[in-house]
C-alpha cells in the first residue's frame, strides 16, 4: 500500500479489502461500463430509427412542468424562427454526448425505454452538417412533448425578425408592401409625374407587383416554402 496515502484514505482501503480483491474490484468496474457501454448504443440507436411512437410510460410524479410542452407551442416556435420538428432519425448533425447522458438518466429515473424522439433545430441542420440551437423532445402523449436536451448556441432573437418575411403568405405581402411604400417614396418627382394625377400610387402600383413578382419568383425557384409548410415536413423540397 502506498505511504504517502491520507488516513482516510488507507481506512477506505482496508475496509474495502475485507470485502473484495482487486481483480473482483476491476471486473465489477469492467462490466458496470460495458452495460453502460451497451445502453448507451442501444439509446443512439433507437434515435437513428424510424419510430411511430407517439407516447412514452412516463411518471407523472417526476416530470419538470417547465420541460412539457404541447405541439402548437413547438408549432409557433418553428414558424416564429423557421425551424423544423422532425424525428430525430432525419438530423443529421449528429447527437452530443452529454445528450445521451439524459436520455439514459431519463429512463433510469422512470423504469422505462424512451422512443420516438423529436428533434427542433433550423432547417438546414437535418440537412447540413450544421447543429445550432437543436432541442430534443420525447413524446408524452396527446400532442405532448418533453424537453430533454438543448445544446449549441442560444436561440438568437434577431432570427425571428429576419425570417418574418417568410413565415407565411399574408407575411410576405406584407413585406412586399412595405419594400413597395420605400421604393415610391425613394423615387424622385420628375415634371412627368406631377402632370400625371395620382402619379404616387401608379409608381406604388407598379413597384409593388414588380417586388412581389421577383421575391416570390426567387424564393420558390430556390425550392424554399413558407415556415408554416414546412415546420414539421421531413422533405427538403416539398
Amino acid at each position: 500500500m502506498n505511504e504517502n496515502k491520507g488516513i482516510i484514505e488507507k481506512e477506505l482501503f482496508k475496509e474495502r479489502s475485507r470485502f473484495q480483491s482487486e481483480t473482483n474490484i476491476l471486473e465489477t468496474v469492467s462490466r458496470i461500463l460495458n452495460e453502460n457501454e451497451t445502453t448507451r448504443d442501444g439509446i443512439k440507436k433507437t434515435l437513428e430509427s424510424k419510430s411511430s411512437t407517439d407516447s412514452n410510460a412516463f411518471n407523472a410524479d417526476l416530470l419538470q412542468t417547465d420541460k412539457i410542452y404541447h405541439v402548437s407551442q413547438i408549432r409557433r416556435v418553428c414558424i416564429d424562427y423557421r425551424f423544423r420538428f422532425l424525428d430525430s432519425v432525419f438530423f443529421k448533425a449528429g447527437i452530443p454526448e452529454e445528450a445521451i447522458s439524459k436520455i439514459h438518466a431519463l429512463e433510469k429515473q422512470h423504469q422505462t425505454q424512451l422512443h420516438g424522439f423529436k428533434i427542433m433545430a433550423p432547417s438546414k441542420a437535418f440537412q447540413l452538417l450544421s447543429y445550432d440551437d437543436p432541442l430534443l423532445f420525447a413524446p408524452i402523449g396527446n400532442d405532448y412533448y418533453y424537453l430533454i436536451h438543448q445544446w449549441g448556441n442560444d436561440i438568437n432573437p434577431v432570427r425571428k425578425w429576419l425570417v418574418k418575411p417568410v413565415e407565411s403568405l399574408m407575411s410576405f405581402t406584407w413585406f412586399c408592401l412595405i419594400i413597395s411604400l420605400i421604393i415610391t417614396f425613394l423615387t424622385p418627382e420628375t415634371n412627368l409625374s406631377k402632370a400625371v394625377p395620382m402619379a404616387s400610387i401608379i409608381i406604388f402600383l407598379f413597384a409593388f407587383k414588380s417586388v412581389i413578382a421577383v421575391l416570390m419568383y426567387g424564393f420558390f425557384m430556390m425550392g424554399k416554402n413558407f415556415n408554416v409548410a414546412i415546420w414539421d415536413r421531413q422533405y427538403f423540397n416539398n
